[in-house]
């Protein structure tokens, strides 16, 4: 194979796609618990699994996908790590999956979560971020740049773009998720979640469902639903890919 005027064609990159799989909590930490006594820790688990598979038997214009899972059992992985892990196999996304809960039983719905650099876009946003990152500090970024004005404008052209294609890819997990049952918000929300800030990764957080609110509690130990929600969050995602491709990346494995 060659290019006009014989010239050599370009290497081919390696565009295996590899996403990220974050179920929340685990180990020590069941995160939210229902009024039925399912953990959260136990249900993100499951529906990360499933999206495991189907993330793994997918294609995006030939290119092969692959799920990354920041624990694949049940063991305690602070935030920080969950971060470096996702770093560390260059995920071209990461996906943290979790189960909401708040004070009342009606409320209702699955939301989703996007980085903010600035104010929360709602005090329950703003809320829920501090109860999530309370697990622990998110780690530092090594930039490799020694001055620090530079890092910092590093820092936030990198976080502006991620945080942009956050929303792009959380507004099509919403459109997926409407099908298949009810929304607690209509858009994107954005919040200062500590497990969202790789600069480099487009990240989301999906509260899956309340807990907290029985009916959604039963919903979420379904096999018929964690199927319906992992096949919605697989089209999403293959749709943000085929939307906006992948970087290429020079991945030694």
């Amino acid at each position: 194979q060659s290019t006009p005027g014989n010239l050599p064609a370009p290497p081919v990159t390696d565009r295996l796609i590899v996403v990220a799989i974050d179920p929340g909590h685990g180990g020590e930490d069941p995160g939210a618990i229902g009024p039925n006594g399912t953990k959260e820790k136990d249900v993100v688990l499951q529906i990360a699994l499933k999206l495991r598979d189907r993330i793994n038997a997918t294609q995006v214009k030939g290119s092969p996908m692959r799920a990354f899972l920041t624990r694949d059992a049940d063991f305690f992985v602070p935030l920080h790590v969950r971060v470096q892990k996702a770093r560390k196999v260059q995920a071209d996304l990461f996906v943290s999956v979790h189960a909401d809960a708040f004070f009342t039983p009606n409320a209702q719905g699955a939301s989703v979560f996007a980085l903010s650099q600035g104010a929360a876009s709602s005090s329950a946003a703003r809320w829920m971020a501090s109860q999530e990152n309370r697990a622990d500090l998110v780690g530092g970024l090594n930039l490799k740049v020694q001055d620090a004005t530079v890092q910092r404008a590093l820092l936030d052209m990198s976080t502006t773009a991620q945080i942009n294609d956050s929303l792009k890819l959380g507004n099509e997990m919403l459109g997926q998720i409407r099908r298949i049952g009810k929304l607690h918000k209509p858009q994107v929300e954005q919040a200062g979640f500590a497990v969202l800030k790789a600069p480099d990764i487009p990240s989301v957080l999906v509260e899956t469902a309340f807990i907290s609110n029985p009916d959604e509690e039963a919903r979420l130990n379904s096999e018929s639903y964690q199927n319906e929600l992992s096949d919605a969050l697989m089209r999403s995602i293959e749709r943000y890919f085929l939307r906006n491709p992948p970087l290429a990346r020079n991945r030694n494995t």
